[in-house]
């Protein structure tokens, strides 16, 4: 079995972690955390296989946990799930040692493939994570084209790339299919295109 840790002080999404992993076939909970500071105490005792690290915490962000459980703990890989996706963010964690970043809306067997996933060598990322990094090293040109686009327009344009309608994206994101339509139109604006079908073109190009 693979023993994984949780690093997460949001009680509820915590609880549901453990569950997912305490049901899981191939992973064990090895030990789970509400603080930066109660998981590294420990951690450097006793490390897992894999931490699940949230960027929020209420004493240290995860991006610099991360490098501390790296210091103490160098053989852990540490995941990143967490709802924020600023750049800043991203990439510090990636620095920092992270092997792996998901979003917390990842259902949870996409949260248990990403952590196969990492423990066979991977790098697992939800595809909103993988796209800004694949944008950092493609040519400014087009860089600077997709960076007009807002968060939620870039999730979106993501989301309508995969195959996604209107209404599925909706739901997907919480939102009403009038707000989805509306954030495709600025899209389609800053994108210079007419459709959907242009704008997933120049998103996959």
């Amino acid at each position: 079995m693979i023993t994984v840790s949780i690093i997460e002080d949001d009680k509820s999404y915590r609880e549901g972690l453990e569950l997912l992993l305490n049901n899981s076939d191939d992973f064990t909970l090895l030990h789970s955390y509400s603080s930066a500071t109660s998981a590294l105490n420990h951690i450097k005792k006793n490390p897992p296989q894999i931490a699940i690290v949230d960027i929020k915490l209420p004493d240290k962000n995860g991006d610099e946990l991360i490098a501390d459980i790296k210091n103490v703990a160098p053989t852990v890989q540490c995941m990143v799930c967490s709802f924020y996706h600023d750049d800043v963010y991203i990439f510090n964690a990636l620095r920092n040692g992270a092997c792996g970043y998901i979003l917390k809306d990842s259902m949870p067997e996409e949260i248990l493939a990403s952590l196969k996933e990492l423990y066979e060598g991977g790098a697992p990322m939800s595809p909103y994570i993988a796209r800004k990094v694949i944008n950092t090293f493609q040519p400014k040109e087009k860089k600077n084209e997709l960076e007009k686009l807002t968060d939620r327009e870039f999730e979106i344009l993501e989301l309508i790339s995969t195959g996604l309608i209107v209404k599925e994206v909706s739901a997907k994101l919480f939102l009403s299919p009038h707000t989805v339509t509306r954030h495709l139109k600025n899209i389609y604006n800053k994108l210079h295109v007419n459709n959907r079908i242009e704008a997933v073109n120049k998103f996959n190009q």
